[in-house]
Formats: C-alpha cells, sequence, structure tokens
C-alpha cells in the first residue's frame, strides 16, 4: 500500500499577527509544519507533498531539509484548490492522506486508525465531539446515522449549527477517486472557496461509506490560528512529555514547569529535575543525575551521578561522572569535563577539556584551554585567549595550582605541579614544580596622610 501524504501549508495566518508565516511558529521550538512532518514521515512507503504559498521563500529556505515535494499554490482559493494543485502527482492506487500544517499535536495511532478504514467503497474521514464546535464544519448524518455532507459553518443552517460534530478536515481516500471529485468542485458558496470538504457529499452520492474514527484527545486535532492556541497547545505538548519521562522513572518536582524542546535519546535511572528546567536539542542523561531549578541543557551529554546545581547554561558539553557544576555555572560549547570535575559558582568555560579531579570553583574565565588532572583554578582566573583576532590555547599540566585573580596570557603553558602566585599576569610558559609569579613590590609609606575634604 503506497501512500501519499498531502500537508497543506498555505495559509497567511492573519491572526497570528505576525511577519513570520503561521506554520514557521514554533512548539518545542520546533515549526508547526516540522511536528506534522515529522509524525506523516513515520509512515511506510509514504510519499509527503506539501503545498505552500504565503511566505514562499521563507518557508522553503527554513525547512529545505524535509524529505519532501513542494508544491507551490500562488493563489489562495480554499482547501480543495490546494489539493488540486497535487492531483497530476497521485496515482489512482495511492491512498491519499490530508493533513494540516497548522495542526501540530496529531498522533500517529489517529493518522494509522483513520487510513485502516479506507477501501474501494470508503472515505475516511476524521470528526470530533466539541461543547463549542464554533468554526468547524458540521457534520451531517442521517437518520440511520451514515454521514450525507459537511457543511461549513457560514453556510449552516440553524439547526446544522446545533450539531457538535465538527469536521477536522484530516482525511484519507483513494486517489482515482480523490481526482474525480476534485474535477466537480465549484466555488459557489459564501466564501467563493473551493472546499474540500463538498467531496464528502460527491462520495454519498457515489454510493461510498463515509467512515469516521475520531482522537482520544481533542487536543490532538486543535489548529493553531492566533498566540492564545499556540500557547494552550504548547502546554498540552510539554505536559505530555512530562508524563512521558515520569512514566520512565524521572522525579520532576514539578511537571508543569518543566520545558522539553527536544529529544533525550538515553536515558538513566534515578533522575530528579527541579523546577524551571528547559532542555533542548539532543541530549543523553546518566543514572542519578540531580540538575537543580531554572536549568538550560542543549545537545549536551550529562554522565552519571553528576549533581548541575540552580541557574546553570550547558551547551554542547560534556560532563564527566560524578562531576559537580554550578551554582550560575557556564559550560559552553565544545567543552569537555571529565569524571570528578567540580565547576563553581559564576564559572564560564569555552571549548576547553577538563581532566578528572580538577576544580574550578569561583568567578573564572577558561577559553580555549586544555585543563590536565587534579588541577586547582582559583578564584578570579582567567585565560586571556583573544588578541582581537586571533585565538590562542592555554595548556595547564597535571597538578598545577593557580592563585586567586590570575591572568594567563595565551598561548602559555603552565607546567605540571606548578604553581601561580596569586595576582599574577603570566605571559611566558611556568616551568613543572616551581613557583612563578610576578607582582609589583608591596610598598608602604610612613607618616602619609589621607586627604581631607576641605569645607
Amino acid at each position: 500500500m503506497k501512500i501519499t501524504t498531502i500537508i497543506l501549508a498555505a495559509g497567511k495566518g492573519t491572526r497570528m499577527r505576525s511577519e513570520l508565516p503561521k506554520i514557521l511558529h514554533k512548539i518545542a521550538n520546533k515549526t508547526l509544519l516540522q511536528h506534522v512532518y515529522d509524525m506523516s514521515y513515520q509512515l511506510s512507503n509514504n510519499a509527503i507533498k506539501i503545498v505552500y504559498g504565503h511566505g514562499a521563500d521563507l518557508v522553503r529556505d527554513t525547512l529545505k531539509a524535509l524529505a519532501v515535494d513542494w508544491i507551490e499554490q500562488k493563489q489562495q482559493l480554499g482547501t480543495g484548490h490546494a489539493v488540486m494543485q497535487v492531483s497530476d502527482q497521485i496515482a489512482n492506487t495511492d491512498i491519499v492522506l490530508i493533513l494540516y500544517a497548522d495542526v501540530p499535536l496529531l498522533k500517529l495511532a489517529t493518522v494509522k486508525q483513520l487510513i485502516a478504514n479506507v477501501n474501494d467503497q470508503s472515505l475516511a474521514l476524521l470528526t470530533v465531539n466539541l461543547i463549542n464546535p464554533t468554526g468547524y464544519g458540521r457534520i451531517v448524518r442521517s437518520d440511520s446515522g451514515q454521514v450525507t455532507k459537511i457543511v461549513e459553518e457560514k453556510d449552516a443552517s440553524a439547526t446544522e449549527k446545533l450539531i457538535n460534530e465538527g469536521n477536522t478536515g484530516i482525511m484519507a481516500v483513494q486517489g482515482k477517486f480523490l481526482k474525480k471529485w476534485l474535477n466537480q468542485l465549484n466555488n459557489k458558496n459564501a466564501q467563493g472557496e473551493y472546499y474540500l470538504t463538498d467531496i464528502i457529499e460527491m462520495a454519498v452520492a457515489d454510493g461510498f461509506n463515509v467512515l469516521t474514527s475520531q482522537p482520544e484527545s481533542v487536543d490532538e486535532v486543535l489548529g493553531v490560528n492566533n498566540r492564545l492556541q499556540l500557547s494552550h497547545l504548547e502546554r498540552v505538548y510539554q505536559q505530555e512529555q512530562a508524563e512521558i519521562l515520569m512514566e520512565q522513572g524521572v522525579t520532576l518536582i514539578d511537571p508543569t514547569r518543566f520545558d522539553l524542546r527536544g529529544t533525550i535519546e538515553h536515558l538513566g535511572i534515578d533522575i530528579v529535575i527541579d523546577v524551571n528546567v528547559i532542555i533542548e536539542g539532543k541530549n543523553s542523561i546518566g543514572n542519578n543525575v540531580k540538575i537543580g531549578a531554572n536549568t538550560h541543557i542543549k545537545d549536551s551529554i550529562i554522565n552519571d551521578n553528576v549533581e548541575i546545581l540552580a541557574n546553570c547554561i550547558i551547551e554542547n558539553a560534556v560532563v564527566g561522572q560524578g562531576s559537580k557544576v554550578g551554582p550560575y555555572a557556564r559550560l559552553r560549547p565544545e567543552t569537555v569535563l571529565a569524571e570528578n570535575v567540580h565547576i563553581g559558582n559564576f564559572v564560564e568555560i569555552k571549548k576547553s577539556s577538563v581532566a578528572a579531579f580538577s576544580k574550578i570553583n569561583h568567578l573564572s574565565y577558561i577559553g580555549d584551554s586544555t585543563v590536565g588532572s587534579k588541577v586547582n583554578i582559583g578564584a578570579g582566573t582567567i585565560t586571556c585567549n583573544y588578541d582581537g583576532v586571533n585565538k590562542f590555547r592555554t595548556i595547564i599540566e597535571d597538578g598545577a595550582f593557580i592563585g586567586s585573580d590570575t591572568q594567563l596570557v595565551a598561548p602559555v603553558t603552565i607546567g605540571k605541579n606548578a604553581t601561580i602566585g596569586a595576582g599574577s599576569t603570566i605571559t611566558r610558559n611556568s616551568p613543572e614544580n616551581q613557583l612563578t609569579l610576578s607582582r609589583v613590590k608591596q610598598v608602604s609609606l610612613a607618616g602619609w596622610q589621607r586627604p581631607v575634604k576641605h569645607e
């Protein structure tokens, strides 16, 4: 069975009040269209077609990595007109699945159930029962319960508006029948548009059964038309992610204050995550990890028995087993901490490796550096790695002790077990096993008087 999925993505989204096309707005840092694509991509033997229009160049440039055929709808004349743009790419034997780029939380299981209802004598339609169906096309049924047509709200009678079963617009049908009915569409309605929903009445007239199914949750089929709806679906999505993690054994101190904006590709056991934590991109979290409040982790590997204290930012970094980071620490891209490293408050590390059992506990910047094992770097230490044009590397070998308020001017090497006196500016290599310091001689002036303010 070959599936052709058509994702309708041409609308402007006026109510978003944004220069950005609606389908490029994001949930969990992923565009609405990407959510729909990712779900449909999981269907086997599936060719995906995206009908796009408003913001055409930006849409294609933003999502150029998608494995799809792009079909431009230059005039937006309704959903039926949008599907017409793909007619010549639909094989008669295909099952055609119609999806919408602004309905981001549709589940794969719901789609598979829909597709299972398609045969030579049926069209499959996804409907939803709503307390307030305002804005939805209504599903009109015969006395025996068979679907006879869909009527759009602007064309509905007062009686039809009382129907609470709404049309999601999501359907599946064999290609040869879809193409036949598309050729019969007209735009004689209140909107002057070609409604895809009109093919339901055509199918019934041709003796087809319209087989309906419904999603497990209404939220699956809610579309995004404004910022309020976008915010609602963001919270729905995040609640789902939190529940999945908790089912896998993660302790979330407050599931309503946690955001997963990516994936955790490896998830250990006995993980505890405090409030307001954001995890973004592709990550791995090992066993017995504690993550403090207000921490942001992106594209990083957190190994076993790590403790990350509150208010840390960790991006594209590796934190080794048994290490402790924070509070208020920042690990920038290409930082690699080995096992049992301590990174303390207000320490920033960039593009550096720190070997086992080393400590950088206070108010320091370490950039473009190789730090050996059992190194102790005192408060206020700075690696001066940039001359305004080029970056240079600092090497601190095993066992070195760097006194507080030290500037290491790269390129420079601090030898094994070397000690750097506090307050030094080091511009040349420091020998191993020796004390190196650079200070102005301290002077005390006898008889000096502090200035007095004259009235």
